[in-house]
């Protein structure tokens, strides 16, 4: 019997909460696990908790699953704790809707798809520069398994991941590690060049949505020739399958000739301005949807996710229908892919595990200092975490050009919630490519301040300039 307490901070995520469940309910040595779901959203928290349980039953588990609203109970005790939750604003359906409220103000006053979106951190959802809300809420949740679970693991899911895990190792003592499935880019790369992924070395290094494969051998070979060769014969053709499709984009190979190694995962929608000045740059480079990280794409996801939501609510409601004929999924043996179980599993029952996880770098990556939080290879087990040594190292152009220019952007982040000054943020924007005037910088920095839902965060940064 696995004696543990696993928390879901934030379980109103419904559907990603539901993999994470499943994936528990089919690893042995965990089905019998105490589960507190919490999230403040009562309707999504009675939604999960119903179709919990009844994954629960119909997959033959045991777990003892609670739900409540009181995050220090959820916290209280725990072994693991699972951090999906995203600040909401007041009176909106979800916390997308105030990034998308924030990018409207910003693309008003000339700065495209919002303030946040810069050199190396392209992603819609991972804003870092005006996230007070989202950061102030991990630190809090940090704060709380740092003093009722102090030996707990907090497995941080939720954006930014590595603002969010830099943030808590720096000001708390909880033992926080980030988590991310973009590697799996890697197995989209081996699956176009038709290899046998049991013939392929392989590993992934650099921060969080910004990795880099640097060791990639078929049979002990260099299999980057055999990229190479696709890329000659193929990538003229490429289209993508959905908005989401970029590991084998213009972009992604671009990026590949230049850096000397191939970027993985949401790597390749993070580049430089080259591939995001517009949307018919986007399209230029990520092919006919312009990538997911555009005015068209993005809205479209965000209200799929919001419809999503709904039915699941609604199914939750429904119990004479079985959710494996929903879910085929749930039928199968195979876990998800997340990483999140497999690294209880590991430390719980010694299921000797290879993640790619965010910890310190701790000397992992030359040239990069040793308290950064990186997204390296770890083997886990019931002993702890240990890196991979990284061999090959990255180049120097991924380490000078793209990790240390992405880690001053993260730094100026934390410096801008730590200390509170409003200069720093106007700093960021005043090095912004788009920024034509100090007047722009701070009428935009003024109106995201002013709205509704970021009173506390105006309330925190202060002008330190008069």
């Amino acid at each position: 019997m696995a004696n543990i307490k696993i928390a879901f901070v934030g379980a109103g995520s419904v559907r990603y909460t539901l993999t994470l469940i499943s994936d528990l309910c089919k690893v042995n040595g965990l089905n019998d696990s105490f589960v507190s779901l919490m999230d403040i959203d009562e309707e999504r928290l009675n939604a999960v908790y119903n179709l919990s349980k009844r994954i629960n039953y119909e997959l033959g588990a045991n777990l003892r699953i609670e739900k409540t609203t009181n995050l220090r109970s959820a916290v209280d005790g725990a072994n693991f704790v699972i951090n999906t939750a995203l600040a909401r604003a007041e009176g909106h359906e979800d916390g997308y809707v105030q990034y998308e409220i924030m990018r409207e103000v910003g693309e008003k006053h000339g700065y495209y798809r919002g303030i946040d979106s810069q050199e190396f951190n392209m992603v819609s959802d991972y804003y870092t520069l005006t996230n007070f809300n989202q950061l102030k809420l991990s630190l809090d949740i940090a704060k709380e398994v740092e003093k009722y679970s102090p030996s707990a693991y907090i497995l941080q899911t939720a954006n930014p991941v590595f603002e969010i895990t830099q943030l808590v190792l720096r000001k708390t003592n909880a033992k926080i590690i980030g988590f991310c499935h973009g590697y799996g880019g890697v197995f989209d790369i081996i699956e176009t060049l038709n290899l046998d992924p049991n013939k392929v070395d392989w590993q992934v290094a650099g921060v969080n949505h910004g990795i880099w494969l640097n060791r990639f051998l078929y049979n002990g070979e260099n299999a980057y020739p055999l990229l190479d060769k696709w890329i000659e014969e193929n990538l003229s053709k490429w289209e993508p399958r959905n908005p989401w499709d970029a590991q084998l984009s213009p972009a992604s190979v671009d990026m590949y000739k230049f850096y000397g190694m191939l970027p993985i995962g949401d790597t390749c929608r993070n580049g430089s301005w080259k591939y995001h000045y517009n949307l018919e740059t986007k399209k230029k480079w990520y092919g006919k949807f312009g990538g997911i990280d555009n005015e068209v794409e993005r809205p479209k996801f965000y209200e799929s996710l919001r419809a999503l939501k709904r039915n699941l609510i609604e199914l939750s409601k429904n119990n004479e229908i079985r959710l494996s004929d929903v879910f085929p999924e749930l039928k199968r043996e195979k876990l998800s892919g997340e990483q999140q179980i497999p690294f209880i599993n590991a430390i719980v029952n010694g299921k000797r595990e290879r993640l790619i996880l965010n910890i310190l770098n701790n000397g992992i990556i030359s040239l990069i200092p040793k308290d950064i939080v990186v997204e390296v290879p770890v083997i886990v087990d019931s002993n702890g975490i240990y890196p991979e040594d990284i061999n090959p190292d990255l180049t120097d152009r991924i380490k000078k050009f793209y990790l240390i220019p992405r880690i001053m952007r993260m730094e100026f982040a934390l410096e801008a919630f730590i200390t509170g000054d409003r200069r720093v943020l106007e700093e960021v924007l005043i090095r912004d490519p788009r920024t034509r005037s100090y007047e722009q910088v701070k009428n935009v920095i003024d109106e995201i301040l002013n709205l509704p839902f970021n009173k506390e965060m105006k309330e925190h940064f202060k002008d330190y300039s008069q």
